[in-house]
């Protein structure tokens, strides 16, 4: 792994915010990652290195109560004050290598983030790319919100990717979440979801939307009708057989990789 940087950054309410950033002196373009639901920027190191390896300044941030950003753990009440701490990294990335395009890549509930972002913002983006976006788990969520009390229900790594070795050290890391829901986070995600249905599409910016087939957290078939919705006139899809939910993770993650590079090419 190449130089990373760290830095904590205060954000209009007041709260600190974790930033990461992998440089890159002779940075052609930016990309701005969106981490998942209770997981850290941290997790992204590989994918940094390697759009680094092609021409990206690469930056992130640990979301409200996950990491080492400020907040209770895993609680976010209001996903549009996510969205904005999102902006402010990017609004400084931007001022900092003025003129280079930006594309947004967000996964998982990092992907439902970014689709809102992009809905916000998407002027000053030159592309977004969606992993696994959170979309297709709508129905769980409403189950688990009409339960009383939450039942403790951790993530079973095993669901992650068919690397074994994946679900190892998401279960082993202490930044990583293992808790159960809170009430007030399912909330702002089934409000967060309504307000992208109820927003615009897309437009002019592109889209890719990378999925895995066998992704159990996120199932696919549910994900696309919000994928329809926000689809605008540049829009790709690849669909990888077998692959689970975190595809940048998976054991064909070199093939996942190169089809996202290849399509940000095209805008950077």
């Amino acid at each position: 792994m190449g130089t990373v940087n760290e830095w904590m950054m205060e954000n209009s309410a007041g709260a600190e915010r974790y930033v990461r950033e992998w440089p890159n002196e002779k940075a052609g373009w930016i990309a701005l990652l969106c981490h998942g639901y209770g997981e850290h920027i941290g997790r992204y190191d590989l994918l940094a290195d390697d759009l680094r390896a092609v021409g990206a300044a690469v930056v992130g941030l640990d979301h409200e109560g996950h990491g080492r950003s400020d907040g209770e753990r895993a609680l976010i009440s209001d996903f549009e004050a996510v969205v904005e701490d999102l902006h402010q990294v990017a609004v400084k990335s931007i001022a900092g290598r003025p003129g280079l395009p930006m594309i947004l890549i967000g996964h998982s509930m990092g992907g439902m983030i970014a689709a809102r972002y992009a809905q916000h913002h998407g002027k000053e983006l030159a592309a977004l790319v969606l992993s696994g976006p959170m979309f297709g788990a709508r129905e769980v969520l409403q189950q688990l919100m009409a339960m009383d009390p939450i039942p403790e229900i951790p993530l079973d790594p095993a669901v992650l990717s068919r690397d074994s070795e994946i679900g190892k050290a998401y279960a082993q890391d202490p930044l990583v979440y293992h808790g159960a829901f809170r009430r007030e986070t399912l909330s702002a995600m089934i409000s967060a979801m309504a307000a992208v249905e109820a927003g615009p599409g897309l437009g002019e910016l592109p889209m890719l939307w990378v999925h895995g087939e066998s992704d159990l957290l996120v199932p696919m078939a549910e994900t696309r009708p919000m994928i329809q919705h926000l689809q605008g006139k540049i829009y790709a899809e690849k669909i990888y057989p077998g692959a689970m939910h975190e595809v940048f993770n998976e054991t064909n993650r070199d093939e996942v990789i190169g089809e996202v590079i290849q399509f940000v090419k095209r805008f950077v």
